[in-house]
């Protein structure tokens, strides 16, 4: 370098505005952001603009417009960094209660009932009647109890959690027979022999993969046996020569040897789903009936509801599974606990139901008027996508997902978009377009063409809103 260009170089340096100076020039984004975090952004881009007139990349420049740049990078660091991380996005991935997506979405008596509570205090601990401390539990207690038949219930984050704090209760030091039909392993690798070993209980495998009979649980059984578990396959399903034992069966073995039966049903459902044309599933109230002494359940599957798990069933075994030291770890927070109240109530009227849980909506959803969304969106997409690419309508499956009728499908509609010279990359990119978008639209690719499943995009609002997002998908396209 030039001893020129070393002078020069260092008459913009020397022109470089102070910090201070620039934290004046910028006092409206100290208050909004706080003086520590401004000051560190503008030292920041002052360093980098350093490294820039040092690198020979800016050559002219006056103290005013660097003030401003650097205004501008802090601006835009800021703002970046409080949005949050959690976005709403388009579920098109043609599963209805998808895991990763957040699973049930609530219903808006539920939404309000959440904003309420977590926005003031609220008597969740206290007995107003008493004026003294009071049980969580009691808010969504005798809803449970009233939709399932059970005696007690108690509620935790989640049914994995309800499975662990039940063995570890009632079976802790002791053995749990399970079919080896039932030993699931359901999403992110947590499998049902894991967590009954974290629970402090013993798992004893019965019968075969696809073949358990009463007599391999009657073997089983000896002075050590805590329980008889019965675990809901929730994610797959065996067929062909297979054979299991009845709830009913199992119910009468566990009680003939004075032992609980428990049953773990995984997704959860609280009514006949026949009746909305959906396939069967069991409910909580066949479970008591058919003699469980607990059955434990998700809250955020076919139920509808927050992520959470329910345990209900016998008032003692309940009781004793509350005051387990481990349930003050996975209890319930006020706002998850307001909005399952509410998803409850909404069990008490199911002729209305239909139109006012999202999750029940989304699986008895029209054909035809999915088909008339999917048209629409169509028309919309042919408008801003460049002509080399084919976009039709094809009629096709979705899933419940989460395990929630595992090898059941829903009849669906798809948006098909595809490349006419077959480009796997030009699809890559879209796809990558739509999930950059303001309100990401999540599809899935399969056979080099992107589906955009349109049973979770209800027409009116969302769809007004899908639509009115893609004069940006160019954009979003192109951005790297």
């Amino acid at each position: 370098m030039s001893t020129s260009t070393t002078n020069d170089n260092n008459d913009l340096i020397r022109q470089l505005p102070s910090v201070d100076a620039v934290l004046l020039a910028g006092q409206a984004m100290e208050a909004q952001y706080g003086h520590l975090d401004v000051t560190e952004k503008i030292r920041s881009a002052l360093d980098d603009v350093r490294e820039q007139i040092l690198a020979g990349d800016i050559l002219e420049t006056s103290s005013e417009t660097i003030t401003n740049q650097v205004l501008a990078a802090v601006k835009l660091s800021l703002e970046a960094q409080s949005e949050s991380t959690l976005i709403p996005v388009f579920n098109l991935t043609g599963t209805i209660l998808h895991t990763n997506l957040g699973r049930a979405l609530l219903p808006e008596s539920a939404v309000k009932a959440v904003a309420r509570v977590a926005a003031s205090p609220v008597n969740l601990e206290y007995d107003l009647d008493e004026g003294q401390r009071g049980e969580r539990d009691s808010h969504a207690e005798a809803l449970v109890c009233e939709l399932t038949g059970a005696e007690a219930a108690t509620f935790v984050n989640n049914n994995a959690a309800a499975v662990l704090l039940v063995l570890n209760t009632l079976a802790q030091n002791k053995e749990v027979p399970v079919s080896r039909g039932e030993l699931v392993e359901i999403g992110g690798s947590f499998r049902i022999p894991e967590v009954m070993e974290r629970s402090g209980c013993k798992l004893v495998e019965v019968g075969a993969t696809n073949r358990t009979h009463l007599k391999d649980y009657k073997k089983a059984i000896n002075a050590n046996t805590a329980m008889l578990l019965k675990v809901h396959t929730s994610n797959y399903r065996i067929e062909g020569f297979t054979a299991e034992v009845s709830e009913t069966e199992l119910a009468e073995l566990a009680h003939l040897s004075e032992l609980p039966f428990v049953i773990d049903m995984g997704s959860g459902c609280l009514l006949d789903l026949t009746t909305y044309g959906l396939p069967a599933e069991q409910t909580a109230a066949q479970a008591i009936e058919s003699g469980a002494d607990i059955i434990t359940f998700s809250g955020d599957k076919l139920l509808g509801g927050p992520q959470c798990g329910i345990i209900a069933g016998k008032k003692n075994l309940v009781e004793a599974i509350r005051i387990n030291p481990l349930k003050r770890a996975l209890r319930l927070d006020k706002m998850t606990l307001a909005g399952l109240v509410e998803v409850l109530k909404l069990y008490r009227n199911p002729e209305s139901l239909v139109n006012v849980l999202p999750t029940l909506r989304a699986f008895t959803r029209p054909l035809d008027d999915i088909q008339e969304v999917a048209s629409r969106l169509v028309s919309a997409l042919i408008k801003v996508l460049p002509d080399h690419f084919s976009i039709t309508t094809e009629s096709g499956t979705c899933q419940a997902g989460s395990g929630a009728l595992p090898v059941e499908s829903l009849s669906s509609i798809a948006v098909v978009i595809a490349s006419a010279d077959k480009d796997d990359e030009s699809i890559r990119m879209l796809e990558q377009g739509f999930r950059k978008l303001s309100r990401p639209v999540i599809g899935r690719i399969n056979k080099g063409r992107l589906l955009l499943d349109i049973r979770c995009l209800e027409a009116g609002n969302q769809e007004k809103e899908f639509i009115a997002q893609l004069a940006t998908l160019a954009d979003a396209r192109t951005e790297q």
